[in-house]
């Protein structure tokens, strides 16, 4: 017998999943905005927030982005139990990671195959959130954790000790097809770089010849250009090139043996020939992107009064955007706060998509956007990237749920819905591109799911006669769906037509009515007594708080 084990992360209530209604996208342009004139070819007018409860939100988002995003940045509640202005950030910890789960399939289902997600996060629900993210992302697809350095000194009020980092979480969408960009060269790192012999290659800075692993060929002495004998390198080392190869490199004059020739030879590495950047590492200081005082001072720049409660660094954010993305590329934040990543995306010349459930979308986002669009915006990174203004966003509000319920308990179509919005909400609901036609001959077209299968969306009640006039408009070499309010021909009247009724076609897809699946989770249950389960790992599960559990599961085959 042979035994397959996995260890997986369980939790009360894993097994519940919304089953969410994909609603359609309403601009409001009072709030959209777009600067007065077009500053460069470059100018990106696309962009995208929406308020509202941000898993519907990404569930709107599906039909039109699935697999065209390519960079992911949340930063989510960090669970800690803390009470936030903006934030309700202590969520009941298995639904913490019921809702983070959801959200982050849907944003694995909208990154492009070269996409990669970025979570920032805390010691509070960092590692079960690894173990999650390994099991939507697949664990060979994990890039890195990064440590970001948040704080510059000591808290003394700190209990046991103060926390001076978070982490950055980075899962590509497929490992093999996924790389950062490198990082540019600082003026620091270029100035390690002289030229004390005036080498025609230009400057150049040393680097050690010697390595502590043994290394067969690298046994040998040398003597200096002074006469100096040296046995080898220094703590018993060995050279890392080989002896001919060594003197191939003093011939080309890429040794350097010091200003007199005596000491340990060292290689000349010239920076013209280096790669453009540098490989990105994983600790990053806050001299390098920032820190959480310099947030809050860039939001009180911007907000006054009104700050928000836990704001990034734009320079943090302008590390993960370079690294993650190229200008014209799309990024998406579906925590949007108080719009930090937007804001650095549309100064980066890049594409973003902002969602945010909290009246923060208004009071906060919108007015910093428009600052930034305007060209009203100094702070964060204007200056380090030359922003000068420009662009515009539009701004969305989630459809309210297309079916309600009437004063006898049937479901009906909800009279905020016009037909064009119903034909678009069917269009998703029935995985068609919703696109009108525009020929009025073809005024059964509202939208097509290939090149000849199309969409017809109507509350009338089709009567057999105008089925088949409809059918002789498709034609032969189509075929059409429609969904109408009722009809009395036999759906197997027309080869090219397929009939269904609204709603009952649609109404067992998914949760109606519901707005809301954010992380403030109010009046939660007690807890149960449940008997201990076998073969797991940590907690007991008596009396369990929702804490979750490592669970070794096991596949058994016997042979």
């Amino acid at each position: 017998m042979s035994k397959k084990q996995k260890l997986e992360l369980t939790w009360i209530g894993k097994d519940d999943r919304p089953k969410l209604e994909p609603r359609i996208l309403i601009e409001d342009p009072s709030l959209s905005h777009y600067a007065a004139a077009r500053r460069s070819e470059a100018d990106i007018f696309d962009n995208m927030l929406v308020h509202g409860d941000n898993l519907l939100a990404l569930k709107a988002l599906e039909a039109n982005f699935a697999g065209k995003i390519k960079c992911v940045f949340i930063d989510p509640p960090y669970n800690t139990g803390s009470a936030f202005t903006h934030y309700d950030d202590g969520v009941e910890h298995s639904l913490w990671l019921n809702l983070m789960r959801d959200r982050l399939e849907m944003i694995r289902t909208l990154l492009s195959d070269d996409g990669s997600l970025w979570i920032t996060i805390d010691d509070n629900e960092a590692h079960y959130l690894k173990v999650l993210c390994d099991e939507v992302f697949g664990r060979a697809n994990f890039v890195a954790t990064i440590i970001w350095r948040k704080n510059y000194s000591p808290k003394s009020t700190a209990r046991h000790f103060s926390e001076d980092h978070d982490y950055v979480i980075v899962y590509a969408k497929n490992g093999d097809r996924w790389s950062p960009n490198q990082m540019a060269r600082s003026d620091k790192q270029n100035a390690a770089y002289r030229n004390p012999d005036n080498d025609p290659r230009g400057r150049w800075k040393p680097g050690d010849l010697s390595a502590r692993n043994f290394y067969s060929k690298g046994i040998y002495s040398i003597t200096s250009p002074s006469g100096r004998v040296i046995a080898g390198p220094p703590n018993k080392n060995y050279w890392r090139v080989e002896e001919s190869k060594f003197w191939a490199l003093h011939r080309d004059n890429r040794i350097w043996w010091g200003k007199d020739g005596t000491a340990i030879p060292q290689i000349k590495r010239f920076l013209s020939e280096l790669k453009e950047g540098i490989t990105p590492q994983t600790f990053w200081s806050h001299e390098e992107v920032g820190h959480t005082q310099e947030a809050k001072q860039e939001s009180i720049k911007l907000f006054g009064a009104d700050p928000f409660s836990t704001p990034k660094p734009e320079r943090l954010l302008a590390r993960i955007v370079g690294l993650a993305t190229a200008p014209g590329d799309l990024v998406l934040d579906s925590f949007a706060g108080s719009g930090t990543t937007g804001a650095v995306a549309h100064k980066m010349g890049r594409r973003w998509i902002m969602i945010e459930l909290g009246n923060h979308a208004e009071t906060h986002v919108v007015p910093r956007l428009k600052k930034v669009i305007d060209g009203d915006d100094s702070g964060g990174i204007t200056e380090t990237v030359g922003w000068k203004g420009g662009g515009g966003f539009r701004f969305y509000r989630l459809a309210p749920s297309l079916l309600i319920h009437d004063k006898y308990g049937n479901w009906i179509i909800a009279k905020d819905y016009n037909a064009a919005m119903l034909a678009e909400a069917l269009c998703k609901h029935m995985s068609f591109t919703y696109a009108p036609s525009q020929n009025a001959d073809e005024y059964w077209n509202h939208g097509f799911s290939t090149e000849t299968d199309f969409i017809y969306v109507t509350t009338q009640n089709l009567t057999h006669d105008a089925c088949r006039k409809i059918s002789e408009d498709v034609g032969p070499d189509r075929s059409l769906l429609i969904c109408c309010k009722a009809f009395n021909a036999s759906p197997d009247s027309f080869e090219n037509l397929t009939l269904v009724k609204i709603p009952t076609a649609i109404l067992s897809r998914c949760e109606w009515g519901r707005d809301d699946y954010s992380l403030n989770i109010r009046n939660l249950p007690l807890a149960l007594d449940e008997p201990e389960e076998p073969r797991t790992l940590g907690r007991s599960r008596k009396k369990d708080s929702g804490l979750p559990l490592f669970n070794l599961s096991a596949d058994e085959d016997e042979a």
